[in-house]
């Protein structure tokens, strides 16, 4: 009986993975090199290199130059999440979605978000703060600072209708980013924005993102207390 022909990369990984579930190849066992899976597996040598180095990225494998492949004897889980347009978030959990824009500014940021963004500590920024709500009560607190040097064209959006949440996963292509989970107080404005006590316990998530090496928007968001956050691993 012929050995089976793997045509893909994701295949190779799917038989990998097998291996790998089933104890074949044990954690820390050193596997086949590529040259020689790519003749059991009947592809091309990149197909097992593409499979490999996908397998390794999410810490299933340990790569090491001249050294092999090995299973990794401590697999990470990673977590996968995605950037949530936040009317989708609310409409999708059956709530209905509300926006309310606080207030949008071109103006020269704090020292603190020209350095995390990598901007000239002089160079003015689009700034718009918004509130978003769900079935008529406050949901999260948009605060955003954007790079219109990079995105020229969101100096001419007023954002009274359409979050900048929104307008930019449409408009604003971007290649990574940084992310950042807390808990703060709630400051005196966001407590009356929000509708809680002052120093009611707020759930954020402060996120960075870039367009290759230069920086695209840097928000936070303060969610109303008994958000929940889920992802996947």
């Amino acid at each position: 009986m012929n050995a089976p022909t793997f045509r893909s990369w994701q295949s190779v990984q799917d038989e990998v993975l097998r291996r790998i579930h089933a104890r074949e190849w044990s954690p820390g066992e050193l596997i086949p090199n590529e040259a020689d899976l790519a003749v059991e597996f009947g592809c091309a040598r990149s197909t097992v290199n593409r499979a490999l180095r996908s397998l390794a990225e999410n810490g299933l494998l340990d790569r090491k130059r001249k050294a092999g492949t090995r299973v990794a004897a401590q697999p990470v889980a990673k977590a996968t999440l995605d950037i949530a347009v936040l009317r989708h978030e609310v409409e999708e959990h059956g709530g209905k979605y509300g926006y309310q824009l606080i207030a949008r500014d071109i103006v020269v940021p704090p020292l603190s978000v020209s350095g995390a963004m990598k901007t000239m500590a002089d160079e003015k920024m689009l700034h718009v703060r918004a509130l978003h709500l769900a079935d008529d009560e406050a949901y999260a607190i948009e605060d955003r600072w954007i790079n219109t040097r990079i995105v020229p064209a969101v100096s001419a959006e007023t954002f009274q209708s359409v979050s900048a949440n929104e307008w930019l996963m449409k408009h604003a292509p971007y290649t990574h980013g940084e992310i950042a989970f807390s808990a703060v107080q709630a400051s005196v404005d966001d407590a009356g924005i929000m509708g809680v006590a002052e120093n009611s316990a707020l759930f954020a998530i402060d996120r960075l993102t870039w367009d290759s090496e230069v920086s695209v928007t840097k928000v936070k968001l303060l969610f109303s207390p008994g958000y929940q956050l889920r992802t996947g691993l």
